[in-house]
C-alpha cells in the first residue's frame, strides 16, 4: 500500500490525503466514493492544522471500526484512531500540518511529506486486513 500511495502523491497528482484514500481503493479497503471526500483533508484541510495522510486514515479507520460499520467488527472506532495517532506520533512527533512541513517549500516539502504518506499508509496497512 505505501508504494502505492507515495507513487500517487509524487508522480499523479494526488494529493496526500487523496494519496491514502486513492491506495486503500486499489488494496480493496474501501470504495471509489471515498476519494473525493479526502480532497478537503490536503494541507492540513487547508487551514494546516491535521495531515491529510493522518486524517484520510482515520476515514478508513471509521470506515471499518466505526458505528454500525459493514464489516460488523466489534473494536472501537476511538480505540483505533488513538492507536494510529500514538504510532504516527512515536515517528514524527506530531500530526499537525503546519509543523511538521514547518520552511519547506514545493519540491522540497513534497519529498519531506511523502515520507509522512508513507508511514500513515505503513500504519493503516497493519490496522486494516478487512477487504470491502
Amino acid at each position: 500500500m505505501k508504494e502505492k500511495a507515495v507513487e500517487y502523491y509524487l508522480k499523479s497528482g494526488y494529493s496526500c490525503a487523496e494519496s491514502i484514500i486513492k491506495s486503500a481503493i486499489d488494496e480493496g479497503l474501501c470504495d471509489e466514493s471515498l476519494l473525493s471526500c479526502a480532497t478537503s483533508f490536503s494541507g492540513g484541510m487547508s487551514s494546516g492544522c491535521l495531515c491529510g495522510a493522518v486524517a484520510s486514515s482515520q476515514i478508513i479507520l471509521g470506515l471499518h471500526y466505526g458505528r454500525d460499520n459493514k464489516f460488523d467488527n466489534p473494536v472501537c472506532a476511538r480505540e483505533k484512531a488513538k492507536e494510529f495517532i500514538d504510532e504516527f506520533k512515536k515517528r514524527n512527533k506530531v500530526t499537525c500540518c503546519r509543523v511538521l512541513s514547518a520552511g519547506l517549500e514545493g519540491m522540497a516539502r513534497k519529498e519531506h511529506c511523502s515520507k509522512l504518506v508513507v508511514d500513515a499508509a505503513e500504519i493503516l496497512e497493519t490496522m486494516v486486513t478487512v477487504k470491502v
